[in-house]
């Protein structure tokens, strides 16, 4: 079995819902997505998957969420726009291209994470 990693970066602002704290307020991050996948069979070229063809399709994901504010973003309207959300969103939406995707992973700060994936 194979897996490999990438990494892309977006800022975003949100604040959490239903949340008593500091997050309930406007505030942004610097967040960190890592995409992984898996797979058993290499290419004729013995590789899993291009990276430059795994950035790309994790960049446009990501695209649609960078400088935005989460919460107004249709995809989170009336739910909070937490790490978890976050990374169960870019999952969907990266496997519509990348089928052999197997985890998302996503860092809000540097010792703060996230990660979806389905459960085999």
């Amino acid at each position: 079995m194979y897996e490999i990693k990438t990494q892309a970066f977006f800022s975003a602002a949100h604040h959490l819902l239903n949340y008593e704290g500091e997050c309930e307020n406007q505030h942004g991050h610097n967040w960190m997505v890592e995409a992984f996948v898996r797979g058993e069979s290499l290419n004729k070229s013995n590789i899993l998957i291009d990276y430059k063809v795994l950035k790309r399709e994790l960049n446009n994901v990501l695209e649609t969420l960078d400088h935005k504010d989460l919460n107004e973003l249709p995809a989170f309207k009336g739910e909070s726009p937490s790490s978890e959300m976050i990374s169960a969103y870019i999952y969907s939406k990266l496997k519509e291209k990348i089928v052999q995707l197997n985890k998302i992973t996503v860092w809000e700060t540097q010792t703060s994470c996230c990660s979806y994936f389905e459960a085999d």
